[in-house]
């Protein structure tokens, strides 16, 4: 005991030091929506000549990671996502139009020789000059529109070494750039230039034409001091032009950057102002104090010594969760800073499973102590401790695997901090508690641990005799009617899809003054953007949202709201393709859809299939009013809703765990009982432990929500109904479908009356404890020692037997 108690003291503070030095010396990347950028999601395009398989998109993204260097951009990222994606990251660049054009464009470089021009003067083509089918031969305008018939490519840009911007303000030339040929290259070059010099000075035929992309860029003639079939060998050109100095060193960018392999196009894109992260961070971190206060005040009130060391534990969980996600490297978004302080809540959920399972325990013995009770507290409560914490790291792991994006940042944060909140709990707050009971002064004084009080839930629950279960099917018809109202509201009002589910173009703007959202529209309206759907955004911003517009259309929705607000500062632009959009509306269903059947396996595993089966419906059931909560509100369904959707789902099933675990564990203490009997003794036994977890949430949640800013408002909303609806639901949804599903196993095999429910897991007695805290007759309410619930005397022995009602 002692050697244990001596490693576990080792261990936290081992991990304690290493946290901190992780966190004085390495710091944590933030995301583009908190330090500002722009994100480009590219795909990359198959054509007639070329196959955009995987080969040639890793082709492609080295060629877009040399067009970014170029760009100068600090910390960029460049990653592959699946066979035929490209993410681009751009810290501090807020000019996406610039960026999406240089990583767009495809570069394709090549030389012609030019044959003449290609019509008459009133433009309609000569006879002979028309193009041969197959021969390479091709029309196009040049810088001065005039058509000109090309021959087949003579050179590609794989000839060119290298390219470079140079100003000539001794000639009056202007911007320019010089192209420097490899070896192979000044040949074909000569050759080519040799082949022109033998056409008459003015003859179309003597120029050369140098086209980028479908468009000649320049055509200049060959000088008449270049001799027929000797040609130009210095190995080098100048492409002239109307440049100025950020068009000629763009178009040196993209010939030193070369040619991609295949076409890309932007399927989506997402701009954040610096302002706007920073406010963000600012808002975050104010609701993460104050809720993670709130929530060690509450624990301190309702356990005392233990809340005060539960609540130097949580200063660990932060420090912990802060160092495990800077030294994985993660990076951390605006939802993940949320999942961060939502973690705050879990490691109070752990702390609370413990002490309220000390307090069963302390009340159930003869000679209780501080330190025997809280050492079978944390023995007893590791199997529903662990049992939730898994739930809730299936679902991180499916926001991880199936999520992109800042919602994939949160699914990080999550099962970091899941991690860290066990740790926290099972460690750094057992090392606590354990030294503190262990003093002498707090062995005289057992009040002050907060163990020997049974807490006003559980003393509320001994005066009553509740049997929730004596008629399940009551609360499964109100669910029904709550299942009704929720589709109601979708069917009615319908669901706002988000700007990730439809496609399309978010424009947030800061205004010089607030901006009226009717005038807004109105004035869009008359601008030609009739289908604009117009937002407040905090006190003087809004946001527009829109379908797909060119760069071009974008401005004009700028300058009309400037004009309304005074003055607009774009803090956030956002563009999603369709084909992005319908792809992303179906990884939501079978994220959904997944997530549900992950927790059904595990929890069939865990416990059996009836228990599974209920709990997953009482899952079904919170999303749904959840979601049809969201759309008789009129909030939007977005990627962010989404991943509280998913966690909701890992949070709900919680309590239901924790339900299921106390009834598996009654069920092998009394196999005599029938179901609902046991069921009602679980579900009191666990109550105060849903009360007081569910409180912490809140706390954080309510911060969250209330100082959270515009970006978190609706998050933090949809996990606060989640919470209280999950809350519900493992109680009076979950329990009674579980008691149904038995009743009619039992119909169907013509049974007998119900005796004793059986639960997977090893039929084994807790040493001194019996039902792991419950006491006498009533339902595990932790009545004073040597007292049943009715206030009658009764012997205490080691082990308490559990009656029936």
């Amino acid at each position: 005991m002692i050697r244990s108690a001596r490693v576990r003291a080792l261990f936290a503070l081992a991990v304690i030091a290493v946290s901190l030095y992780i966190a004085a010396t390495v710091p944590v990347r933030l995301g583009l929506d908190l330090r500002g950028g722009t994100q480009i999601v590219l795909e990359t395009r198959s054509t007639p000549t070329a196959e955009a398989d995987r080969a040639a998109t890793d082709r492609t993204l080295e060629v877009l990671r040399g067009r970014v260097d170029a760009l100068g951009v600090a910390e960029p990222t460049l990653v592959r996502s699946g066979a035929h994606r490209i993410i681009v990251e751009l810290p501090g660049v807020q000019d996406p139009k610039k960026a999406a054009e240089v990583l767009g464009r495809t570069a394709q470089l090549t030389v012609h020789p030019v044959l003449g021009p290609a019509g008459t003067e009133d433009g309609t083509p000569a006879k002979s000059e028309s193009t041969k089918a197959g021969s390479g031969e091709q029309v196009l305008p040049d810088e001065s529109g005039q058509r000109l018939r090309l021959a087949a490519t003579a050179m590609t840009g794989e000839d060119v070494k290298g390219a470079d911007a140079r100003f000539d303000p001794e000639t009056g030339a202007g911007w320019h750039v010089t192209v420097d040929f490899d070896r192979a290259g000044r040949e074909r070059w000569a050759k080519l230039t040799g082949e022109a010099a033998c056409r008459p000075a003015g003859d179309p035929a003597r120029r050369v034409a140098i086209v980028l992309d479908g468009r000649i860029i320049s055509a200049p003639q060959v000088d008449p001091s270049v001799a027929c079939g000797t040609g130009i060998a210095g190995g080098s050109t100048q492409i002239t032009g109307s440049f100025d100095d950020a068009e000629a060193r763009e178009l040196a960018l993209l010939i030193n950057g070369g040619a991609l392999p295949v076409p890309v196009e932007t399927v989506e894109q997402h701009t954040v102002g610096p302002t706007l992260g920073a406010r963000a961070i600012t808002a975050s971190a104010w609701a993460a104090v104050i809720g993670t206060a709130l929530t060690a005040l509450f624990v301190i009130v309702v356990y005392r010594l233990m809340g005060v060391l539960a609540a130097v534990a949580l200063l660990a969980y932060g420090l912990i969760s802060y160092a495990a996600l800077a030294a994985l490297g993660a990076t951390l978004t605006l939802p993940g800073l949320a999942g961060f302080v939502l973690a705050i809540g879990m490691a109070v959920d752990a702390n609370v499973l413990v002490f309220e399972r000390a307090r069963e325990e302390y009340a159930a013995r003869v000679r209780p102590t501080g330190r025997s009770a809280l050492t079978a507290g944390f023995r007893n409560a590791f199997s529903a401790i662990a049992d939730s914490n898994v739930t809730t790291l299936i679902a991180a792991g499916l926001l991880f695997f199936l999520a992109s994006g800042p919602v994939r940042g949160f699914g990080v944060t999550l099962g970091i901090g899941v991690v860290a909140s066990m740790i926290s709990a099972l460690v750094v707050t057992r090392v606590l508690a354990d030294f503190a009971v262990s003093r002498a002064w707090v062995h005289r004084r057992p009040g002050v641990t907060g163990l020997a009080t049974a807490g006003r839930v559980r003393a509320a629950l001994a005066r009553r005799e509740l049997r929730p279960m004596r008629r399940p099917r009551r609360w499964l018809a109100a669910s029904a009617v709550a299942l009704v109202l929720a589709g109601s509201g979708i069917a009615v009002r319908g669901l706002d899809l988000g700007l990730e589910f439809t496609g399309g173009r978010m424009l947030q703007y800061d205004t010089g003054r607030a901006v009226d959202p009717e005038r807004a529209r109105t004035a869009l309206a008359d601008a030609g953007f009739p289908g604009a759907v117009v937002q407040t955004a905090g006190d003087a911003g809004l946001t527009v949202r829109t379908g797909e517009l060119t760069d071009a259309r974008a401005d004009a929705v700028t300058r009309t709201v400037g004009a309304l607000g005074g003055g607009a500062e774009k803090v956030r632009d956002e563009l999603i393709g369709p084909s992005l959009g319908e792809e992303l509306r179906r990884g939501a269903l079978i994220s959904l859809g997944v997530a549900l059947g992950a927790q059904l396996l595990y929890l069939a595993a865990r416990f059996r299939w009836l228990f599974g089966t209920a709990a997953v419906a009482a899952l079904a059931h919170d999303v749904m009013i959840l979601v049809g909560v969201f759309a008789w509100l009129g909030k939007p369904v977005d990627g962010v809703f989404l991943a509280a959707l998913l966690t909701v789902i890992g949070y709900s099933v919680n309590d239901s765990v924790v339900v299921f675990d106390r009834v598996r564990e009654l069920a092998r203490r009394d196999r005599g009982a029938p179901l609902a009997d046991v069921t009602d003794r679980a579900i009191l036994q666990t109550l105060p432990r849903t009360v007081n977890t569910g409180m912490g949430a809140v706390l954080i949640l309510a911060s969250l929500a209330v100082l959270g800013g515009d970006s978190l408002t609706d998050f933090a909303l949809a996990l606060l109904i989640g919470l209280a609806v999950g809350t519900y639901s493992s109680v009076f949804t979950a329990s009674p479908i579980a008691v149904e599903l038995d009743r009619l196993r039992r119909a169907r095999r013509g049974a007998g009356p119900r005796r004793g429910a059986r639960l997977r897991g090893p039929d084994r007695r807790r040493k001194g404890t019996g039902t792991g805290g419950s006491t006498g007759t009533a339902p595990g309410t932790g009545a004073a020692p040597g007292r049943d619930a009715a206030g009658g005397s009764r012997e205490r022995t080691g082990d308490a037997r559990v009656s029936g009602h």
